[in-house]
């Protein structure tokens, strides 16, 4: 008998937490579905006030275009306003934080962790004080010297400070990373002949590549998805996606300009679905690696 009320209750438990993720599920990629679904109306449609069913059937874009669907924001957000270039931006200014925060943070994770010495302890603790500050005062920090410097506007200044916010996470993580790997490697390397850095190289880093691809993508979404830096030390042509799909929104009293940014939210947003189906497996591992010594 209390095999049979355990089994019905494991039921009722999958059904309920099945439902519970369906509406999660749900609500989580309606916004986006539905963003998408518009992206490809025109703006008498999408944004209609006599009749929200327009967006679904597409009455005013099927007579302006002779279709249900157009692709006449892309082009116009892609194309006329050059979202192309804010989108290179991106990528430049991503690769190099992920790049510089990864390196650094490796080398500097590996060496606090095999350190022996207390100061090890004091400077991931000023690290954690940098993380808690808001970014806005790191920023204002930097403004002056850029300034001075002719620097404002340009792609390198937002690289240098995104990574000046993202090295304490960077250090922290990999950090715990390295301390979960056993000494005894490097010591076997070691006296296998191998120099503290070969050792590093060839048997710590294989080791540690879930937690180091991990890492890797908080950094890039960190740069990535970052609007108040880009926006401030930034200027109008070297802006990166995100802040540029803000400028189209100050742009609606044309008509039309606002599909743009419908447009460009959908070309920001599909890479990062696309990134964290590829790498869900790797972003597990890196998670749960440091659940489990040894």
């Amino acid at each position: 008998m209390s095999s049979v009320t355990a089994q019905k209750r494991s039921q009722t438990l999958v059904i309920v937490s099945t439902t519970l993720v369906v509406i999660w599920l749900i609500l989580a990629a309606f916004p986006f579905l539905w963003t998408l679904w518009g992206s490809f109306k025109v703006q008498a449609d999408f944004f209609s006030k006599a009749d929200w069913t327009n967006a679904l059937t597409g009455t005013f874009t099927e007579q302006a275009t002779g279709s249900a669907f157009t692709g006449r924001a892309y082009y116009g957000a892609w194309v006329q306003e050059e979202f192309w270039l804010a989108a290179v931006n991106t990528v430049i200014v991503v690769f190099c934080v992920v790049v510089i925060s990864l390196t650094l943070g490796t080398l500097g994770g590996y060496a606090l962790a095999r350190s022996g010495y207390r100061y090890a302890f004091w400077l991931l603790m000023v690290a954690l004080v940098f993380r808690a500050m808001p970014h806005i005062t790191l920023v204002s920090g930097y403004l002056l010297p850029f300034f001075e410097w002719n620097l404002w506007g340009h792609l390198p200044t937002s690289i240098i400070v995104l990574v000046a916010i993202n090295q304490p996470f960077t250090l922290w993580m990999l950090h715990s990373f390295f301390l979960n790997i056993p000494k005894d490697l490097d010591e076997s390397a070691m006296v296998d002949g191998c120099t503290r850095f070969e050792a590093f190289r060839h048997v710590i880093i294989p080791v540690m590549w879930p937690g180091v691809i991990t890492t890797g993508l908080f950094s890039f979404l960190l740069a990535y998805n970052d609007f108040a830096v880009t926006a401030m030390l930034l200027s109008q042509d070297n802006q990166t996606m995100v802040p540029k799909v803000a400028s189209f929104l100050g742009s609606t009293f044309e008509e039309g300009n606002v599909m743009f940014a419908v447009a460009s939210v959908v070309s920001a947003t599909a890479p990062l679905f696309v990134l964290v189906l590829f790498f869900q497996r790797q972003i597990v591992s890196g998670l749960t690696a440091g659940a489990v010594k040894g």
